[in-house]
């Protein structure tokens, strides 16, 4: 199948550090050109791909508008990368557009000569989403997790396909050291505030590596850094891919004690793979990610759970995480899932007759 991959311009493909989204893209794509597949991946400049990069911009958004403060110049360049990618998607000639930016590219579906399959990587409870997702209802969807559909169950999903990660990539290891791990975002939805306490409850260490946006700065400031002692509570700041595997593998636990109903866990599913089993709240996706007593626990919403969840960590087999994350998690899994997808709906879907338009892709926006 020829296939174009529509992924944000935020981070590069793969990100160089923090970017789940441009991570699911990248192993996405990779596979698929893999397995014979042409494809074109419409990314931000300095993305690294086998596919055809044609990239929107030279710099991702995060080097063109460094100020994290300036949303309204982050969200422009939004708007404008998607004119770009549909002025250019229009003269091709794909079977099929995946779609990993969101709303923003539904408007212009009627232009488009092939389905466009929209992957669902954020949460839907919000007010405009619910609004601007209803408005194009019977667009194909596709969900990282069950979980991810309740508060919108009557759109047009066209299946459930897991985010998949490159096992191979991440070392198993049976030997872990003494202290448990906190990955992700700095902010309160992702819980570093309960995973400081549960682990002074436990009295144990905990490493934290962690992304700092600009909206959560205050929180960070306020709530988080006075509790940072750089002995038993440890902030290494953002790490790659690297830094990541090192603090996950030697690691006894992942504490994933989310405070909100996340729709994936890629960090989870990433901690798995090094063998490290997962104790997480009962939120969002966690109940499809984590198996209760084989592959971590799921814990009540207090530090005494966790502490209970510790004392039993031995009995997790960590061959048995590694295990889960190759059967379910892999990049195999999900491009199997995307596969399936994408027959299904070009199957469905004649082609639409549309004029070829001028590129924007060596336009200088001035």
């Amino acid at each position: 199948m020829k296939i174009a991959q529509l992924v944000p311009v935020e981070e590069t493909v793969p990100p160089r550090k923090y970017g789940g989204t441009e991570l699911v893209a990248s192993n996405l794509t990779e596979e698929l050109v893999k397995r014979g597949h042409d494809v074109t991946l419409f990314a931000s400049g300095g993305s690294k791909t086998s596919a055809t990069l044609l990239p929107i911009f030279d710099q991702p958004v995060r080097e063109l508008a460094p100020n994290p403060e300036d949303a309204k110049l982050r969200e422009t360049y939004k708007y404008m990368a998607v004119g770009k990618a549909i002025n250019e998607i229009v003269r091709g000639d794909f079977d099929i557009i995946h779609n990993h930016i969101g709303w923003r590219v539904l408007p212009f579906a009627p232009l488009v000569n092939a389905p466009i399959v929209t992957t669902l990587h954020g949460p839907l409870s919000d007010g405009y989403m619910k609004m601007v997702y209803s408005t194009f209802k019977k667009s194909p969807y596709v969900t990282i997790s069950n979980a991810q559909r309740k508060p919108m169950d009557d759109l047009n999903y066209a299946g459930t396909v897991y985010n998949g990660i490159e096992v191979d990539k991440f070392t198993y290891n049976d030997k872990p050291a003494d202290y448990v791990a906190f990955l992700g975002r700095m902010s309160p939805e992702k819980g570093p505030k309960e995973a400081i306490m549960a682990a002074k409850a436990a009295g144990i260490k905990l490493i934290m590596a962690a992304k700092v946006d600009a909206v959560d700065q205050k929180y960070f400031d306020s709530e988080i850094k006075p509790l940072i002692d750089d002995q038993q509570i440890k902030f290494i700041g953002e790490v790659d891919h690297p830094g990541k595997v090192k603090l996950l593998k030697d690691a006894i636990a992942l504490f994933a004690l989310i405070q909100w109903e996340e729709p994936f866990g890629l960090f989870m599913t990433e901690a798995m793979a090094c063998g490290t089993p997962v104790i997480a709240t009962r939120r969002g996706s966690v109940p499809e990610l984590v198996q209760d007593g084989v592959n971590g626990f799921i814990v009540e919403n207090t530090p005494e759970a966790v502490v209970a969840a510790l004392k039993n960590i031995s009995k997790i087999k960590r061959s048995d995480c590694r295990k889960i994350a190759e059967d379910k998690f892999s990049v195999g899994a999900m491009v199997t899932g995307y596969e399936e997808v994408y027959r299904k709906l070009v199957s469905n879907s004649p082609k639409k007759d549309t004029p070829p338009k001028k590129s924007w892709l060596n336009f200088r926006w001035q």
